[in-house]
């Protein structure tokens, strides 16, 4: 494998700049963030630890103002064989990320093309700066996506647009990201992470509980029936209704103060 001058704990930060919410944050701006192995297994670890912290609420996922993340690190691709590339279990880190219970927010400054983009479109929302620029440009070097690409991407923009995005790797704007129903919301390029704290705060001060069986009810409509995701829906429903959180709630609203959610 090819060396970097990387040190590998410093790779991806963690920061918890307001309560209960955590900001990972990739670090290696010399290579525009680029994603090498290393930095694949941190981010995987990242997010099953936080994912496991009931202290954490809300997870934001970024880079640096000038990207979040420019793609794979390709050093580590040139001569890498089908099964050195098997052995590197990348499915299994990314799902680290799309399984994690907590709600995800992607501030996306910059470039995130590639595993930058496949890495946005594992958040469940995704704020973007004036200036951000996604893409899928694999094809230009003989190969395809391979982190969820061809499937998250044709699942938020529909098949056509997805179709001639991933068949010629070209890069698409903020503004045609929301446009295509990619993207959450965009704001000026100094906006993203402050917004995106924002928000974070605003996920981390509801009840845990719902949120969580919220996020798993959406993520599950993306692979079942509608009749299958009906009666998982229904069931959730009524679990929440053991919960601590659902009468506090409810006598805060009837009370007309403001509600104190424990996560219980």
């Amino acid at each position: 494998m090819p060396q970097t001058d990387d040190t590998d704990s410093d790779l991806v930060l963690i920061e918890f700049p307001v309560e209960h919410v955590a900001v990972v944050r990739l670090n290696r701006p010399k290579v525009r963030n680029a994603l090498n192995l290393a930095t694949r297994r941190l981010l995987a670890k990242c997010f099953c630890t936080l994912g496991e912290d009931e202290s954490t609420r809300c997870i934001v996922v970024t880079g640096d103002e000038r990207a979040f993340c420019a793609g794979a690190d390709l050093r580590e691709y040139l001569n890498a064989s089908t099964i050195e590339v098997a052995q590197r279990n990348l499915h299994q880190l990314w799902t680290a990320i799309s399984s994690c219970p907590k709600p995800v927010i992607a501030a996306v400054n910059g470039h995130a093309l590639g595993g930058g983009c496949e890495l946005a479109m594992q958040a469940d929302i995704i704020v973007a700066g004036e200036s951000a620029r996604f893409g899928q440009p694999e094809v230009r070097i003989g190969l395809m996506p391979g982190a969820g690409g061809t499937q998250r991407l044709t699942r938020a923009i529909g098949k056509y647009r997805a179709m001639n995005l991933l068949l010629t790797g070209d890069s698409f704007s903020a503004t045609d990201a929301l446009s295509f129903g990619l993207v959450t919301t965009v704001v000026p390029d100094q906006d993203v992470l402050p917004h995106s704290l924002e928000l974070a705060q605003r996920l981390a001060a509801l009840p845990a509980l719902a949120v969580r069986q919220i996020k798993e009810l959406v993520m599950e409509s993306m692979n079942s029936t509608l009749d299958s995701g009906l009666r998982l829906e229904a069931k959730a429903f009524q679990i929440l209704f053991s919960s601590e959180d659902k009468t506090e709630g409810i006598r805060a609203f009837l009370e007309k103060r403001a509600p104190v959610y424990r996560g219980r």
